[in-house]
């Protein structure tokens, strides 16, 4: 793979700190003629350069992968193709320029977008059987944990002040957290039947009942969320405050999220986690035998690793179920999801629903080039008889340049075990693909009775 351009990062971040190039370049020790070809993305930048770019605008690496910038051209693409708002076509180069010069534009303009579909979607009568009207906040959320990086580092803090305390090894957590809220707060906790819920905590009677259908696991994930919630509430509103949710339910969900963060970051302390992770090369399975948590808690606990200076693998996590739901949704690693609409049917993640508990592995490019080294399991959760199991895709992924550092590259010959995929088949102009579901929005169907394709539909570009 080339190395990346991230020309107009590095332009705008000069911009922001009102360097002029030629003050820039000779800091640098380059000419301002080759810093203009950087800024252009007719040069690359070496590791050097990068390193010695992040010192003097003072930023992390991270904010010089261009993987935001990526992210909203991304989105900005998905948006601008959308036939209904029957918009001129708007050229690859202006999306980059203006997801990479005024991001601040991009997202209102994609808040817009978001909004307007919301508004449609009403307007078309979409009710509860009440008649009542009915908005999600879902993804006002996961926004606000993709613009976090999925890393809270006074959440950090608070689990780090927690787990010093008690000072045990990682598969003695359950007991310890245990003991500290019989001891801290009175707590009796009771694992027995309980209909209905798998926690309910009983602020009068100081009880905490846990469904005896939940594994061990997930137990102990219980426990540290009501620890979280008694010792670390007032952290979690000062985040929630800063947010300024739109709706009740939109801060609800984000204040059970960063709860749930606290609960992993008390399970899995971040320096003893991080070292675990390198030292097992990044897999799920041991460190969920060493932490004492479960498969999805690992891989989730993974995609947050993102301290500035001590970072971890930067891998996207994805939970989705076998009807293409999407849960769960952080990408660390640049992977640009779609917003809208199902993704590739030619991803790893949906061909892991026929082989449950079994991890499939890909190395999958985009139209790009983007390379990524994917890897997904169908985890299938416990049911009573009678009742369908509840099963979901746990997926993750890097780029292609942190292979060797994850086990599941092992035995790929990483430059040509390589599966073209796209973001989804409405945003993806691949000629000829045998999975195609639907044409790509910005293309016009060209059918030939007297010709059959691959592919259910050939296009061409409008």
């Amino acid at each position: 793979m080339a190395r990346p351009l991230i020309g107009r990062t590095v332009r705008r971040l000069r911009m922001e700190k009102a360097m002029s190039q030629q003050a820039l370049a000779t800091r640098l020790g380059i000419s301002a003629s080759y810093l203009n070809l950087i800024e252009h993305d007719q040069r690359g930048v070496t590791a050097a350069l990068l390193i010695k770019l992040s010192e003097i605008l003072r930023v992390d690496l991270a904010a010089l992968s261009g993987t935001s910038e990526r992210q909203l051209e991304s989105y900005l693409r998905e948006a601008f193709a959308d036939p209904v708002l029957s918009a001129e076509e708007v050229p690859e180069e202006d999306i980059a320029q203006l997801a990479s010069a005024s991001p601040a534009a991009a997202r209102a303009i994609l808040a817009l977008y978001r909004a307007w579909r919301v508004a449609r979607e009403d307007s078309g009568g979409i009710a509860l059987p009440s008649g009542r009207r009915m908005l999600l906040p879902t993804e006002e959320v996961r926004d606000f944990f993709s613009d976090n990086a999925n890393h809270f580092p006074s959440l950090e803090r608070a689990a780090e002040a927690l787990t010093s305390e008690w000072g045990s090894r990682p598969s003695e957590s359950n007991h310890a957290i245990a003991e500290r809220l019989r001891r801290n707060h009175g707590l009796t906790i009771i694992v027995g039947p309980l209909e209905g819920a798998l926690r309910k905590y009983d602020p009068a009677t100081r009880g905490l009942w846990l469904s005896e259908e939940l594994p061990r696991e997930s137990r102990g994930f219980h426990l540290a969320f009501q620890l979280a919630l008694l010792e670390c509430r007032d952290v979690v509103e000062q985040i929630v405050e800063v947010a300024t949710p739109s709706t009740p339910e939109a801060a609800s969900m984000i204040r059970i999220g960063l709860l749930n963060y606290l609960a992993a970051a008390t399970l899995m302390p971040y320096d003893s986690f991080q070292k675990a992770a390198l030292a097992l090369r990044h897999d799920a399975d041991l460190l969920a035998a060493r932490f004492g948590v479960s498969y999805e808690q690992v891989c989730q606990r993974l995609s947050s690793l993102q301290r500035p200076g001590h970072r971890g693998v930067p891998f996207f996590f994805l939970r989705v179920d076998p009807a293409g739901n999407v849960s769960k949704r952080f990408s660390a690693a640049g992977f640009p999801f779609a917003r809208f609409g199902g993704s590739c049917p030619r991803w790893v993640v949906h061909g892991a629903l026929a082989t449950p508990g079994q991890i499939r592995v890909q190395i999958a490019r985009l139209p790009d080039g983007a390379t990524f080294l994917c890897f997904a399991r169908a985890v299938v959760a416990p049911a009573r008889w009678g009742e369908p199991a509840p099963v979901h895709v746990i997926a993750m992924g890097c780029d292609i340049g942190h292979a060797g550092d994850v086990v599941y590259a092992d035995g790929l010959d990483v430059e040509t075990a390589v599966t073209g995929i796209g973001l989804s088949c409405r945003l993806c102009d691949r000629p000829d693909c045998r999975s195609r579901a639907f044409p790509p929005l910005e293309h016009r169907l060209a059918l030939d009775p007297m010709l059959a394709g691959a592919s259910p539909y050939r296009f061409e570009r409008v």
